[in-house]
């Protein structure tokens, strides 16, 4: 914004001082300033492990929001932009300020479909259940209707969240993908002979990135060997899905990795066939751009923003249906 010629002023935590100030050099000769807000010291631990979160990121906003209306009456400025958190029922309050107010982009209004929870993990099959409960509740919140109420534009990132917001607010949404990757500076490299047909997973290993039908996929498809399957990440659901694994007798065909550097990922694109990446509800899918920008084919589930990105150009977006009928 501020290279377009805007001037610019940004709210954030003062945690992100060292980082901003370190490139600095990035916005020399340019109208961009930063202004620091936490909470006090106490509460900042309500943040870490989830514990709390929800608490700490009201007040945190409602400081920011006091920030900025200090701010506003120092100047005169044309719009304010909400982007922390992107999750369309956690409200802002920056509609407050009397100027022209962007939400967004938002999203969580993603959800798994009923019938391929079956073989989630119980804890799954809940955190899935509360989520929709919550979703469809966001309807009834007075803070987060006088959100959109107050919204010029309230950007979503998938069509599902768009159909989560009250209907007659929708008028001012737009759907808008908000990631984004570089082109590679140069062409994909062939990837190295093998003999086996190469598939790769990338993600946390965590239930709502599909990893039980990812394994199902891959077991059903080279029953029978000739292939291997890659998976890279980290997260509580490892174990589950390793059992997982075992009991469709194709362990001795995976290899497991920890997560690694995005440097020391972006080698591994140009070394498989296939990213396999069947989230259940993911609203963005950074790991999905970065594998078709290395020149890799895609296969994942037609929803949220895999769904958006991917077509026959690139790779197989696979309708959602009976978990049979999804891993065939």
């Amino acid at each position: 914004l501020a290279r377009a010629g805007y001037q610019v002023r940004v709210i954030t935590r003062a945690n992100n001082r060292a980082a901003i100030e370190a490139a600095q050099a990035h916005y020399a000769g340019l109208d961009v300033q930063f202004h620091y807000y936490d909470l006090p010291s106490w509460c900042r631990g309500w943040k870490r492990g989830g514990r709390g979160v929800h608490l700490y990121y009201l007040l945190w906003q409602w400081g920011a929001y006091r920030r900025a209306r200090r701010l506003a009456a120092e100047r005169t400025f044309d719009v304010v932009h909400h982007i922390t958190f992107g999750v369309f029922r956690k409200p802002s309050y920056m509609g407050r300020l009397g100027i022209p107010f962007v939400f967004g982009p938002v999203s969580g209004g993603e959800a798994a479909p009923k019938a391929l929870r079956r073989g989630l993990p119980w804890r799954g099959r809940l955190v899935d259940a509360l989520r929709d409960a919550a979703n469809w509740a966001v309807r009834l919140d007075p803070m987060m209707r006088d959100v959109f109420r107050r919204a010029d534009v309230t950007l979503c990132k998938t069509p599902d969240t768009l159909h989560r917001v009250p209907r007659c607010f929708r008028s001012k949404c737009r759907v808008q993908l908000e990631v984004g990757t570089a082109a590679p500076n140069t062409p994909p490299a062939g990837r190295p002979e093998t003999g086996e047909f190469q598939v790769l997973f990338v993600g946390r290993m965590v239930y709502l990135k599909g990893l039980h039908l990812a394994l199902a996929a891959f077991a059903h498809a080279f029953g029978d060997g000739g292939a291997r399957l890659t998976l890279i990440g980290s997260g509580r659901d490892q174990g589950w899905a390793r059992a997982a694994a075992r009991r469709l007798d194709i362990d001795r065909r995976l290899e497991w990795q920890p997560w690694m550097p995005r440097e020391q990922l972006l080698a591994h694109y140009a070394l498989h066939d296939v990213l396999l990446f069947p989230s259940l509800h993911d609203s963005s899918g950074n790991v999905v751009l970065e594998a078709m920008a290395a020149g890799l084919p895609v296969v994942c589930l037609d929803l949220g923003g895999p769904g958006v990105l991917v077509d026959r150009r690139c790779g197989v977006a696979v309708p959602p249906g009976p978990p049979e009928t999804v891993i065939a």
